[in-house]
């Protein structure tokens, strides 16, 4: 019998050191994290942490609405942008090659956007004048009969626009 008595004496004494080990543990243990959490806490210019995050929330609000202005802002430059002229080509030529007047003083000149809408400019060079002339083009054609020196140049523009697709 006191052999048990002394056994249990040894394990409430174990016991005991053992719980207050670990209060001790716990006590340290809840020291540092109310240090970090008094650091966390304290943040810049002693704001609070609850400050923080509602300056964060305020501007990631900005940051959204600032973001669907820009979409909707290069969505219009981007609709301008296929209204706009894209390939520009110009063919010169002598109209009057056999008589040798003229020279390559004439040209016509495509100014064209991204769908084949714009127009040929055509200036046929004379000594004693010089006459101008254009044209509409949808789709790379015109209503109006083409020669063969602004077909060339619408030609070459819509040449022009595939190149440059390709290397989007």
């Amino acid at each position: 019998m006191t052999e048990f008595l002394t056994i249990q004496r040894f394990d409430t004494s174990l016991m005991i050191y053992v719980l207050l080990g670990l209060v001790l543990l716990l006590t340290v243990w809840i020291l540092i994290l109310d240090r970090r959490l008094r650091s966390l806490l304290r943040g810049k210019d002693a704001k609070s942490l609850e400050d923080v995050i509602s300056r964060m929330h305020r501007e990631t609000e900005a940051l959204k609405v600032f973001q669907n202005e820009s979409i909707e802002y290069l969505k219009n430059i981007e609709m301008r942008l296929k209204r706009s002229i894209q390939a520009v080509e110009t063919n010169r030529f002598n109209p009057f090659k056999g008589t040798g007047d003229g020279g390559n003083q004439s040209f016509s000149t495509a100014l064209i956007n991204e769908k084949g809408d714009g127009v040929v400019i055509s200036s046929l060079y004379v000594r004693d004048h010089v006459s101008v002339f254009s044209k509409p083009v949808k789709k790379f054609a015109s209503e109006f009969e083409m020669t063969a020196e602004e077909k060339d140049a619408v030609e070459k523009s819509r040449k022009s626009l595939q190149y440059e697709q390709k290397g989007k």
